[in-house]
């Protein structure tokens, strides 16, 4: 049967399907009233015709905010086809584009839950999650956060066994590097073969960038790494990961030490605790890839408010264990956007009050929230049929007589 007559016989899909139109349809006028500039894909496409034109990659600013940059060269190289179209045309394949990606990041966060997808879920997740704040900035800057989550998340919840399982992973850390902490995370939880093949993969996107430009693959490892700066100030209110937080909450733009030690304790103690929860829950649990994903967006220098789609997988996820309130509190949360109703012009994010100062990082609180809790199931009695929340202590893919049940159903 095809899907067109499935939605003709159910009544559920139709409107599932209408109330996707009308999110979708009542983004689009946002933006044309707005007139939202998709800054970022304005600057893939610069990047694209620098390999083309054999310009300077890192040498070249635009938009009216001077962005530069910041990708490794192999990302530019995958950049080109963008300069194969009008800039308008290219804003709507990016619009359309990051909307399919969202519907297949919900579909795969489904897949790591266990759970099968439910066509009526699927439309409905669509149209909720464009609105939340981290998909939603994606989509109006014109990024690849929802492509590389994507990948990620296509190759770690594959089998284990399957061919070039971590092949994909490598793909996605050659073109924006912080995909790598998920490579470590093969690596200590005991999947070594699959790491290698992640580590082998980014390897050669590397030496595909050297072959192709030489000069901006040395520039690039040798000095625009290490330039933070670059990327954007730590402590504006965009910055919601640990620097950002430490940095606002101490008045200063520069938290050195105040913040690096935290970071790396940080990362440290989450890559441990994805360790211990694979082995305490199975390999299959979703928690463990959860909890590396956000100890990343935590340690990294700069973790902007649209980095945290991760958000999808995690609300999908707490769907399917039946934490339902849990689930609509963090939604509540990513919908609201508190950071951004504080006052933020010029240099007022260097002096939130300390009442503020929650509200001005929400992610990284609900980040360190998460670790505390990662902390108890795997130290702790969840799980293991005491007082605290349950949390199933196998697999969750064929673990039980859950497994496969559609999240749609369980969630209502």
């Amino acid at each position: 049967m095809t899907h067109l007559a499935v939605i003709k016989r159910s009544p559920g899909v139709r409107l599932a399907a209408c109330v996707l139109a009308l999110s979708f349809t009542a983004f689009v006028v946002l933006c044309l009233i707005q007139h939202i500039a998709m800054a970022d894909t304005l600057v893939y496409r610069a990047e694209g015709r620098a390999v083309v034109n054999g310009s300077d990659l890192y040498g070249f600013t635009v938009t009216e905010w001077k962005l530069p940059a910041t990708y490794p060269p192999f990302a530019a190289i995958l950049f080109v086809p963008t300069t194969w179209l009008p800039i308008t045309a290219l804003k709507v394949c990016f619009i359309l584009g990051n909307t399919a990606l969202l519907a297949l990041l919900v579909h795969l966060s489904c897949r790591l839950a266990g759970r099968a997808t439910r066509a009526p879920f699927l439309l409905l997740a669509v149209a909720a999650g464009i609105w939340l704040e981290p998909v939603f900035q994606t989509l109006l800057f014109g990024q690849i956060n929802l492509a590389l989550v994507c990948l990620v998340l296509w190759d770690l919840t594959r089998p284990a066994g399957a061919l070039g399982k971590g092949f994909a992973l490598g793909v996605a850390t050659g073109v924006k590097l912080t995909p790598g902490i998920f490579i470590v995370h093969l690596l200590i939880t005991g999947r070594v073969r699959e790491g290698l093949t992640a580590l082998a993969s980014f390897t050669g996107t590397v030496l595909l960038g050297a072959l192709v430009l030489p000069s901006a693959t040395v520039d690039f490892f040798t000095r625009r790494l290490y330039e933070t700066g670059r990327v954007g100030l730590a402590w504006i209110v965009d910055n919601q990961s640990l620097q950002g937080l430490i940095a606002r909450t101490l008045h200063t733009e520069h938290p050195g030490l105040a913040w690096a030690v935290p970071a790396a304790v940080t990362g440290l103690a989450g890559l441990w605790l994805a360790r211990r929860l694979t082995r305490r829950l199975g390999g299959d649990s979703p928690w463990p890839l959860l909890v590396t994903a956000v100890t990343g967006l935590l340690v990294s220098p700069i973790s902007w408010s649209h980095h945290w789609v991760w958000c999808v997988p995690l609300l999908v996820v707490l769907l399917a264990r039946d934490r339902t309130v849990l689930a609509a509190a963090l939604t509540v949360l990513f919908l609201a956007r508190p950071h951004w109703l504080l006052p933020h012009q010029g240099d007022l994010d260097l002096h939130f009050p300390w009442w503020q100062q929650p509200l001005g990082a929400p992610y990284p609180v609900l980040g360190l929230g998460l670790l505390a809790a990662a902390a108890w199931a795997a130290y702790g009695r969840w799980g293991d049929g005491g007082g605290g929340p349950r949390v199933p202590a196998q697999g969750v893919r064929g673990a039980g007589s859950g497994a496969g049940e559609p999240v749609g159903e369980r969630a209502g």
